[in-house]
């Protein structure tokens, strides 16, 4: 099928290499020129594991291009991708101006039946709103032109993104015709030969269900991470709990794990923009409100066990952090839990000497020449001259440390844990202070 899929940012890309990885003739469209400049060069603009080769293997056999020019991406694909951003507006709702932006575009090229899928995470509504803004190109030019719009929302997890492409629990669809359904049907086949993974609903219906998703994935964190904290007060193990409901198969054990809060590019704008859109329909969501509340407040809780600890002068002091990105296998940095700490330590007089595997080039991008932060080569490397340890990311390279060698290398041999990526029974045999969320 020839596939066009606009925006290629972090959905765009993954979807357009894996979509040519079954065979399909697919166009990436992107109007940032450096970009698509680094994807023609055999670049990727992104870190996610095995994307790069994927790229490459389909660039090398022809079925993924890469381009600036619409006219061209609308001409291509009979179906068109709309992948592009979606950020958070002043009030928290979604912004839309890329996505209609894309649909403009497409009514005022196409020559042909389309079919226009919704791949960005967008508010229910939103498929009218992009159908109107083709409808309302298409009469500019005086062009009577069939198309039809769809919801395809995307469930990647960054960091495995390619396998949830690949090998999905779930494909939503939301259509409003025949031919729409019957094409996505085809467009999906190659990935669901072992049982049938698409499930077919009407548009709004799939537009509520990733924001539900992703809702219920960030309740289940703030619940947790409530837990902790009231575990800590109350002398009990929040890991120990963990595993006594989790048993429980109506719950099960994913997203149960407490931490320093959650991150990322999906989970915060999704849950404020669901609120915002309730809030429209008239309609207050007060547990996603908590869930959103709760979330701000743990980002704070490791740097306020610094602080009891030290005290809140904290000049001249060097903190080791392990740990950059929002979560492992990516380089993502937006909302991570890391900035919140970064940001409370410079202010209580600190300097931070940091090491992430993938993230340091775009902490650099977001802080600059900051003088208070500094990066290491490897984790042991980040302990030189640091008083104390924080851990804000849960890399595998971190999980089983020499805990000898790291009291050696502190001037304070102590820890402070935001993902409890240990026994603490071990680590204070080695005879270092540890705190954690919500263990004893």
């Amino acid at each position: 099928m020839k596939i066009t899929v606009i925006g290629s940012g972090y959905v765009g890309l993954v979807s357009g290499a894996c979509l040519a990885e079954v065979g399909n003739d697919v166009l990436c469209l992107d109007v940032d020129a450096n970009k698509i400049r680094i994807l023609n060069e055999g670049g990727i603009p992104i870190y996610e594991p095995g994307l790069e080769a994927m790229v490459k293997r389909n660039k090398e056999a022809g079925r993924l291009r890469f381009t600036t020019h619409i006219p061209d991406a609308v001409a291509h694909g009979d179906i068109q991708f709309i992948a592009v951003g979606t950020p958070p507006d002043e009030d928290g709702s979604a912004d839309l101006q890329y996505v209609l932006a894309a649909a403009r575009n497409i009514g005022e090229h196409m020559t042909g039946y389309k079919v226009v899928v919704d791949k960005s995470t967008v508010p229910v509504g939103t498929a009218d709103k992009v159908r109107t803004a083709i409808g309302e190109a298409l009469t500019a030019r005086n062009a009577t032109i069939n198309f039809s719009v769809v919801s395809n929302p995307e469930f990647l997890k960054e960091g495995a993104a390619i396998d949830d492409f690949m090998k999905p629990d779930r494909i939503v669809v939301g259509v409003s015709d025949d031919q729409a359904a019957d094409m996505m049907r085809q467009l999906y086949a190659p990935f669901q030969r072992n049982h049938e993974r698409l499930i077919v609903m009407d548009v709004r219906s799939a537009e509520l269900t990733k924001y539900a998703a992703n809702a219920m994935l960030a309740t289940r964190i703030s619940f947790m991470n409530e837990l902790a904290n009231l575990a800590e007060k109350l002398g009990a193990d929040i890991e120990l709990v963990r595993q006594g409901i989790g048993s429980d198969p109506r719950i099960g054990y994913h997203f149960l794990y407490p931490g320093c809060g959650y991150g990322g590019s999906c989970f915060p704008k999704d849950v404020q923009a669901l609120v915002r859109t309730a809030h429209a329909a008239g309609q207050d969501l007060k547990v996603l409100q908590a869930v959103e509340d709760a979330n701000e407040v743990q980002k704070h809780v490791l740097a306020q066990k610094i602080i009891k600890h030290f005290g809140e002068d904290l000049s001249g002091k060097k903190i080791a952090l392990w740990g950059l990105a929002f979560k492992p296998n990516t380089d993502d940095m937006r909302e991570a839990p890391s900035r919140v700490l970064i940001e409370e330590l410079f202010k209580c007089g600190a300097t931070v000497r940091a090491y992430d595997p993938v993230a340091i080039h775009e902490t650099q991008r977001i802080y600059g020449d900051e003088p208070r932060l500094e990066y290491a080569q490897n984790p042991m490397d980040t302990l030189e001259g640091a008083d104390m340890l924080a851990i804000v990311t849960e890399w595998k390279e971190f999980r089983a440390p020499d805990f000898a060698a790291i009291k050696a290398k502190l001037k304070t041999p102590v820890i402070f844990d935001g993902r409890n990526l240990y026994d603490p029974t071990h680590v204070r045999a080695a005879g270092l202070s540890y705190f954690t969320i919500g263990r004893h």
